[in-house]
């Protein structure tokens, strides 16, 4: 593999900048076809009020992710990543636009057939997640920390940007015939939009970068398999078994088993952090707060407030003094958050709307926060091919921690006579 230039000496890595700018936009494409569907859960309860859409629509995407991810995680090393995440984007630009079909085809009339028909393609948003969520994390595992950084402060960015559009809409075509109907149809429209974005970006602009060839260089020369294809695609070929001066004790590396049981806390970490959020964010804030002033702006702020915080927070762990990397400190705070399950009840049954927004906000910072703390610090002092399997099996503990949240989230409303 040709990684050097004339005189022999390593590349330097260009591009940095760049490749952080698509990374936050490859982040925004991986949540904000399903952060779209979330927001315009206002309009869902209008089509299908006796379908709990928010709790049902979450637990829906769940199972295919996380079934997905075992698969992907499990055969990771002989994975094209690059056929992956291309076919991730792709599945989700078709799913979304499929959800623009759905309702367009049912001028927004609702029913069962409509209702099944989001159903289904959430699950297909499930299975895009899996693919593209865990193969760029991994991928950015094996490069520096400020991409994993900017992808997942794309991956709150998706929610703060759809939450501020629903905002905008909302007070656009509030007073107009389907105003809600009109704002949701603009934000699939838009997510579509963003979806087939990022397929060019990955395809074509990421994969030419400097930087990003010297860092899948580098892999590739540790053992790497998954990263050939998008080393071909920028033009350097990869040396193989048959090839002379392949070493084949680089391809000696952990097993997922070794891996995992090493970073045990981080595996954890990242299951409750989520395990917490879910079982809060969104049906409890949609269902479960109360009438408040706000009246049907209500939901929609606090939901607002939760993604532009939690995105906010992700920036925090760039000052190096703000940055928590002790692991007992980070399952301290981890197990903390758990206080924050009988504050929301206890605000929702006697608190104010005020309280019950800086709450929602709170859960926000310490999502985004701790997410990029364990994210940043796990794959320290591994390989390449090591810390593209890591990157997988974080992934799958915070998908499974997503889920769990969401099956817990029911109970909220268990013996309440609505479930």
């Amino acid at each position: 593999m040709d990684a050097n230039d004339d005189s022999g000496a390593p590349r330097q890595p260009e591009g940095k900048y760049k490749a952080m700018a698509i990374c936050f936009i490859l982040g925004i494409g991986s949540l904000v076809s399903w952060n779209s569907m979330l927001t315009i859960g206002d309009y869902y309860y209008i089509l299908f009020p006796k379908y709990h859409p928010a709790r049902v629509l979450t637990l829906v995407y769940q199972p295919f992710a996380i079934g997905t991810m075992l698969i992907l995680a499990y055969y990771e090393s002989k994975i094209n990543t690059r056929m992956r995440n291309l076919a991730g984007f792709t599945l989700f630009f078709f799913s979304t636009f499929f959800v623009l079909v759905v309702d367009l085809a049912s001028s927004g009339k609702g029913g069962l057939g409509p209702y099944i028909g989001i159903c289904v393609l959430a699950a297909c948003f499930g299975i895009a997640d899996a693919q593209v969520e865990g193969g760029i994390i991994g991928e950015l595992c094996f490069m520096c920390p400020e991409f994993i950084q900017s992808y997942l402060a794309g991956l709150a960015a998706s929610g703060a940007l759809i939450s501020i559009l629903r905002m905008l809409t909302k007070v656009a075509f509030e007073k107009s015939n389907n105003g809600l109907r009109k704002g949701a149809i603009l934000f699939l429209a838009i997510s579509t939009f963003i979806e087939l974005v990022c397929i060019i970006l990955y395809a074509i602009c990421f994969t030419k970068l400097p930087i990003v060839k010297y860092y899948r260089s580098k892999a590739a020369l540790e053992g790497s398999k998954t990263v050939a294809a998008d080393l071909a695609a920028a033009g350097i070929q990869t040396k193989t078994n048959d090839q002379g001066g392949y070493d084949s004790k680089k391809e000696e590396r952990l097993s997922n088993k070794q891996l995992f049981v090493e970073n045990l806390d981080y595996a954890v970490d990242l299951f409750l952090i989520y395990v917490v959020t879910l079982s809060i964010f969104p049906g409890f804030l949609y269902e479960n707060t109360g009438t408040h002033q706000l009246g049907t702006w209500y939901p929609v702020v606090l939901i607002a407030m939760y993604n532009v915080v939690d995105f906010i927070a992700r920036y925090i762990p760039l000052v190096p003094w703000l940055k928590l990397e002790s692991r007992k400190g980070l399952l301290i705070a981890v197990f903390s958050r758990f206080l924050l399950i009988p504050a929301f009840y206890f605000t929702a049954k006697y608190g104010d709307q005020g309280w019950m927004i800086l709450l929602t906000s709170f859960l926000g910072l310490t999502n985004g926060y701790l997410t990029v703390c364990v994210l940043t610090v796990a794959p320290r002092g591994y390989k390449g091919p090591e810390q593209n399997a890591l990157g997988n099996l974080l992934v799958l503990c915070l998908l499974s921690g997503i889920f769990a949240g969401a099956v817990l989230d029911w109970l909220w409303i268990i013996g309440k006579g609505t479930f």
